[in-house]
Protein backbone atom coordinates (compact mmCIF):
# COMPACT_ATOMS: atom_id res chain seq x y z
CA UNK A 1 0.00 0.00 0.00
CA UNK A 2 1.13 3.27 -1.24
CA UNK A 3 1.96 5.83 1.25
CA UNK A 4 -0.15 8.86 1.15
CA UNK A 5 1.60 12.30 0.35
CA UNK A 6 1.76 14.65 3.27
CA UNK A 7 0.99 18.23 2.89
CA UNK A 8 -1.37 20.62 1.15
CA UNK A 9 -1.66 21.08 -2.55
CA UNK A 10 0.19 23.97 -3.11
CA UNK A 11 1.16 25.83 -6.30
CA UNK A 12 3.17 28.11 -7.42
CA UNK A 13 6.13 30.74 -6.78
CA UNK A 14 7.61 31.93 -3.42
CA UNK A 15 10.31 34.24 -4.04
CA UNK A 16 12.86 33.91 -1.55
CA UNK A 17 15.45 36.51 -0.02
CA UNK A 18 17.66 33.60 1.21
CA UNK A 19 20.11 34.39 4.02
CA UNK A 20 23.99 33.83 4.59
CA UNK A 21 24.76 30.45 5.91
CA UNK A 22 22.15 28.31 4.54
CA UNK A 23 22.36 26.07 1.75
CA UNK A 24 19.56 26.31 -0.58
CA UNK A 25 17.82 22.64 0.16
CA UNK A 26 17.41 24.19 3.98
CA UNK A 27 15.68 27.00 2.58
CA UNK A 28 13.23 25.15 0.44
CA UNK A 29 12.56 22.49 3.44
CA UNK A 30 12.16 25.49 5.76
CA UNK A 31 9.18 27.05 3.29
CA UNK A 32 7.75 23.76 2.49
CA UNK A 33 7.27 23.35 6.38
CA UNK A 34 5.98 26.78 6.42
CA UNK A 35 3.34 26.14 3.67
CA UNK A 36 2.64 23.02 4.61
CA UNK A 37 3.22 22.06 0.98
CA UNK A 38 3.39 18.74 -0.39
CA UNK A 39 5.84 19.41 -3.26
CA UNK A 40 8.54 21.63 -3.68
CA UNK A 41 11.80 22.41 -5.25
CA UNK A 42 14.07 25.51 -6.25
CA UNK A 43 15.58 27.24 -9.44
CA UNK A 44 18.94 27.46 -9.23
CA UNK A 45 21.27 26.40 -6.36
CA UNK A 46 22.63 29.49 -3.86
CA UNK A 47 25.87 28.17 -1.82
CA UNK A 48 25.31 28.97 2.08
CA UNK A 49 28.00 32.35 1.26
CA UNK A 50 25.61 33.49 -0.76
CA UNK A 51 21.81 35.30 -0.10
CA UNK A 52 19.53 36.80 -2.63
CA UNK A 53 17.03 35.74 -5.08
CA UNK A 54 15.85 31.71 -4.33
CA UNK A 55 12.35 31.06 -6.37
CA UNK A 56 10.64 28.49 -4.88
CA UNK A 57 8.33 26.23 -7.04
CA UNK A 58 5.80 24.30 -5.17
CA UNK A 59 3.15 21.85 -6.41
CA UNK A 60 2.52 22.03 -10.38
CA UNK A 61 5.33 24.89 -10.37
CA UNK A 62 7.94 22.12 -10.00
CA UNK A 63 7.35 21.03 -13.52
CA UNK A 64 8.97 24.36 -14.94
CA UNK A 65 11.61 24.66 -12.78
CA UNK A 66 14.03 24.42 -16.01
CA UNK A 67 12.29 26.74 -17.86
CA UNK A 68 13.18 29.27 -14.92
CA UNK A 69 17.08 28.24 -14.64
CA UNK A 70 17.22 28.63 -18.28
CA UNK A 71 16.83 32.46 -17.66
CA UNK A 72 19.49 35.36 -17.31
CA UNK A 73 20.79 35.65 -13.67
CA UNK A 74 21.73 38.89 -12.07
CA UNK A 75 24.86 39.03 -9.53
CA UNK A 76 25.99 41.49 -6.93
CA UNK A 77 29.51 40.35 -5.68
CA UNK A 78 32.33 41.14 -4.17
CA UNK A 79 36.02 40.42 -5.17
CA UNK A 80 39.19 40.40 -2.32
CA UNK A 81 41.84 40.80 -3.89
CA UNK A 82 45.54 39.83 -3.25
CA UNK A 83 43.95 35.86 -2.21
CA UNK A 84 43.20 33.67 -4.59
CA UNK A 85 41.96 30.15 -2.61
CA UNK A 86 41.03 26.76 -3.42
CA UNK A 87 37.24 27.59 -3.36
CA UNK A 88 37.53 30.45 -5.09
CA UNK A 89 35.41 32.09 -2.17
CA UNK A 90 36.12 33.30 1.39
CA UNK A 91 35.16 29.90 3.00
CA UNK A 92 38.47 27.99 1.38
CA UNK A 93 42.22 27.80 2.07
CA UNK A 94 44.40 30.43 0.34
CA UNK A 95 46.47 28.76 -2.11
CA UNK A 96 48.29 32.25 -3.93
CA UNK A 97 49.43 35.56 -2.57
CA UNK A 98 49.82 38.74 -4.27
CA UNK A 99 50.69 41.98 -3.04
CA UNK A 100 49.77 43.85 -6.09
CA UNK A 101 46.57 46.08 -6.43
CA UNK A 102 44.01 46.78 -9.29
CA UNK A 103 42.87 50.57 -9.51
CA UNK A 104 39.69 51.08 -10.94
CA UNK A 105 41.25 51.86 -14.87
CA UNK A 106 42.86 48.33 -14.77
CA UNK A 107 39.93 46.90 -13.55
CA UNK A 108 37.71 48.40 -16.33
CA UNK A 109 40.11 47.70 -18.56
CA UNK A 110 39.87 43.71 -18.25
CA UNK A 111 36.13 43.48 -18.12
CA UNK A 112 35.47 43.31 -21.89
CA UNK A 113 37.77 39.52 -21.95
CA UNK A 114 35.12 38.74 -19.47
CA UNK A 115 31.79 39.51 -21.73
CA UNK A 116 30.02 37.58 -24.57
CA UNK A 117 30.64 33.78 -25.05
CA UNK A 118 33.99 33.10 -23.01
CA UNK A 119 35.04 29.93 -21.82
CA UNK A 120 35.51 29.12 -18.26
CA UNK A 121 36.92 26.50 -16.14
CA UNK A 122 34.06 25.67 -13.36
CA UNK A 123 35.56 25.76 -9.68
CA UNK A 124 36.63 22.75 -7.93
CA UNK A 125 33.89 23.17 -5.32
CA UNK A 126 31.26 22.43 -7.30
CA UNK A 127 28.50 20.75 -8.68
CA UNK A 128 30.23 19.41 -12.10
CA UNK A 129 30.66 15.82 -12.71
CA UNK A 130 33.88 14.01 -12.98
CA UNK A 131 33.42 10.39 -13.66
CA UNK A 132 30.08 10.45 -12.50
CA UNK A 133 31.16 12.28 -9.15
CA UNK A 134 30.58 15.58 -8.30
CA UNK A 135 33.47 17.48 -7.66
CA UNK A 136 33.03 19.07 -4.38
CA UNK A 137 32.71 15.68 -2.53
CA UNK A 138 36.38 14.94 -4.60
CA UNK A 139 37.75 18.37 -4.35
CA UNK A 140 36.68 17.46 -0.48
CA UNK A 141 38.41 14.12 -0.09
CA UNK A 142 41.96 15.40 -1.27
CA UNK A 143 41.71 15.20 -4.29
CA UNK A 144 42.13 17.69 -7.27
CA UNK A 145 39.57 17.15 -10.23
CA UNK A 146 40.66 18.25 -13.72
CA UNK A 147 37.23 20.01 -14.96
CA UNK A 148 37.17 20.98 -18.40
CA UNK A 149 36.68 24.56 -19.72
CA UNK A 150 32.74 25.11 -21.14
CA UNK A 151 31.57 27.81 -22.93
CA UNK A 152 29.24 30.51 -21.03
CA UNK A 153 27.93 33.66 -21.71
CA UNK A 154 28.01 36.46 -19.81
CA UNK A 155 26.03 39.80 -20.95
CA UNK A 156 26.80 42.45 -18.62
CA UNK A 157 29.62 42.86 -16.78
CA UNK A 158 30.16 46.32 -14.48
CA UNK A 159 32.40 47.92 -11.66
CA UNK A 160 30.19 49.34 -9.21
CA UNK A 161 32.57 50.41 -6.57
CA UNK A 162 36.35 50.22 -5.23
CA UNK A 163 35.68 50.84 -1.54
CA UNK A 164 38.96 49.95 -0.59
CA UNK A 165 42.38 49.12 -2.48
CA UNK A 166 41.63 45.00 -1.45
CA UNK A 167 38.05 44.86 -2.71
CA UNK A 168 36.13 45.65 -5.81
CA UNK A 169 32.13 45.68 -6.20
CA UNK A 170 30.52 44.66 -9.30
CA UNK A 171 27.24 43.35 -11.08
CA UNK A 172 26.99 40.47 -13.88
CA UNK A 173 24.59 39.32 -15.90
CA UNK A 174 24.94 35.89 -17.35
CA UNK A 175 23.72 32.72 -18.81
CA UNK A 176 23.02 28.95 -17.10
CA UNK A 177 26.87 27.55 -16.47
CA UNK A 178 28.11 30.27 -15.31
CA UNK A 179 29.89 30.71 -11.99
CA UNK A 180 31.09 34.12 -10.20
CA UNK A 181 33.64 32.47 -8.28
CA UNK A 182 35.61 31.54 -11.25
CA UNK A 183 35.21 34.90 -12.84
CA UNK A 184 36.81 36.39 -9.70
CA UNK A 185 39.70 33.79 -9.61
CA UNK A 186 40.13 33.85 -13.52
CA UNK A 187 40.11 38.07 -13.22
CA UNK A 188 42.41 38.13 -10.37
CA UNK A 189 44.38 36.13 -12.18
CA UNK A 190 44.70 38.48 -15.35
CA UNK A 191 45.31 41.82 -13.08
CA UNK A 192 48.31 39.51 -11.36
CA UNK A 193 46.79 40.27 -8.30
CA UNK A 194 44.93 37.11 -7.64
CA UNK A 195 41.28 37.53 -6.25
CA UNK A 196 38.00 35.11 -4.65
CA UNK A 197 34.79 36.07 -3.62
CA UNK A 198 34.00 37.70 -0.29
CA UNK A 199 30.58 38.24 -0.73
CA UNK A 200 27.84 37.79 -3.18
CA UNK A 201 24.23 38.05 -3.60
CA UNK A 202 21.61 37.24 -6.67
CA UNK A 203 19.57 39.87 -7.49
CA UNK A 204 17.21 38.35 -10.71
CA UNK A 205 16.94 35.16 -12.05
CA UNK A 206 14.67 35.30 -15.04
CA UNK A 207 11.98 37.68 -14.48
CA UNK A 208 12.17 37.05 -10.89
CA UNK A 209 14.06 40.11 -8.44
CA UNK A 210 15.19 40.85 -5.27
CA UNK A 211 12.03 43.23 -5.13
CA UNK A 212 9.78 40.12 -5.63
CA UNK A 213 11.30 38.10 -2.19
CA UNK A 214 10.22 38.24 0.72
CA UNK A 215 12.86 36.73 3.79
CA UNK A 216 12.32 33.96 6.12
CA UNK A 217 11.91 36.55 8.92
CA UNK A 218 8.76 37.96 7.51
CA UNK A 219 7.71 34.45 6.22
CA UNK A 220 7.55 33.28 9.57
CA UNK A 221 5.64 36.48 11.21
CA UNK A 222 2.56 35.61 8.73
CA UNK A 223 0.31 33.20 10.79
CA UNK A 224 -2.71 32.08 8.59
CA UNK A 225 -2.40 29.96 5.69
CA UNK A 226 -4.26 32.27 3.74
CA UNK A 227 -1.66 35.04 3.80
CA UNK A 228 0.94 32.85 2.74
CA UNK A 229 -0.54 31.57 0.19
CA UNK A 230 -1.78 35.32 -0.94
CA UNK A 231 2.42 35.98 -1.37
CA UNK A 232 2.45 32.72 -4.61
CA UNK A 233 3.15 33.63 -8.11
CA UNK A 234 1.60 31.68 -10.41
CA UNK A 235 3.10 28.74 -11.95
CA UNK A 236 3.18 30.47 -15.41
CA UNK A 237 5.36 33.55 -13.85
CA UNK A 238 8.48 31.23 -15.07
CA UNK A 239 6.81 31.00 -18.22
CA UNK A 240 7.02 35.13 -19.27
CA UNK A 241 8.94 34.39 -22.15
CA UNK A 242 7.22 31.29 -23.86
CA UNK A 243 4.22 32.25 -26.04
CA UNK A 244 0.55 31.41 -24.55
CA UNK A 245 -1.74 28.98 -26.66
CA UNK A 246 -5.53 29.53 -26.13
CA UNK A 247 -7.18 26.60 -26.64
CA UNK A 248 -10.78 25.18 -26.07
CA UNK A 249 -12.30 23.22 -23.46
CA UNK A 250 -12.10 19.82 -25.32
CA UNK A 251 -9.30 20.59 -26.45
CA UNK A 252 -7.75 21.30 -23.10
CA UNK A 253 -9.24 18.00 -21.88
CA UNK A 254 -7.07 16.06 -24.72
CA UNK A 255 -3.82 17.76 -24.06
CA UNK A 256 -4.76 16.76 -20.03
CA UNK A 257 -4.58 12.70 -21.35
CA UNK A 258 -1.51 13.45 -23.57
CA UNK A 259 -3.23 13.48 -26.81
CA UNK A 260 -2.15 16.04 -29.15
CA UNK A 261 -5.09 18.59 -30.91
CA UNK A 262 -4.45 20.65 -34.27
CA UNK A 263 -4.96 24.53 -34.14
CA UNK A 264 -4.53 26.95 -37.08
CA UNK A 265 -1.51 28.45 -35.87
CA UNK A 266 1.70 29.32 -37.30
CA UNK A 267 4.00 29.45 -34.58
CA UNK A 268 6.47 26.84 -34.27
CA UNK A 269 8.18 25.20 -31.37
CA UNK A 270 7.33 25.95 -27.37
CA UNK A 271 3.81 27.29 -26.26
CA UNK A 272 2.00 26.93 -23.20
CA UNK A 273 -1.59 25.85 -23.25
CA UNK A 274 -4.15 27.77 -21.26
CA UNK A 275 -8.01 27.64 -21.14
CA UNK A 276 -10.15 30.13 -18.58
CA UNK A 277 -6.65 31.58 -18.43
CA UNK A 278 -5.22 29.06 -16.54
CA UNK A 279 -2.44 26.70 -18.09
CA UNK A 280 -2.80 23.12 -19.46
CA UNK A 281 0.34 22.02 -20.33
CA UNK A 282 3.86 23.21 -21.66
CA UNK A 283 3.68 21.31 -25.69
CA UNK A 284 4.82 21.83 -28.73
CA UNK A 285 3.94 23.16 -32.00
CA UNK A 286 5.10 21.24 -35.33
CA UNK A 287 3.04 21.68 -38.66
CA UNK A 288 0.34 22.58 -36.54
CA UNK A 289 0.26 19.86 -34.39
CA UNK A 290 0.56 20.48 -30.71
CA UNK A 291 2.13 17.77 -28.55
CA UNK A 292 1.62 18.08 -24.74
CA UNK A 293 4.89 17.72 -23.36
CA UNK A 294 4.15 18.82 -19.81
CA UNK A 295 0.65 18.42 -17.95
CA UNK A 296 -0.63 20.62 -15.24
CA UNK A 297 -2.86 18.81 -12.97
CA UNK A 298 -4.87 22.55 -11.92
Amino acid sequence: MARKRRGRPVHGWLILDKPLGMTSAQAVAKVRRRFDAAKAGHAGTLDPMASGVLPIAMGEATKVVSKAMDGAKAYRFTIRWGEECDTDDAEGQVIAESGRRPGWEDIEAALPRFTGEIKQVPPAYSAVKVDGARAYDLARGGEVPELAARLIRIDELHLIDCPDPDHAVLEMICGKGAYVRGLARDLGRVLGCRGHVSELRRIRVGDFDESMAISLDNLEDLGHKEALDGLLLPVEAALADIPALAVTGPEAERLRFGQAIRVPHSVEGTVYATTDGRPVALAEIHAGEVRPVRVFNL
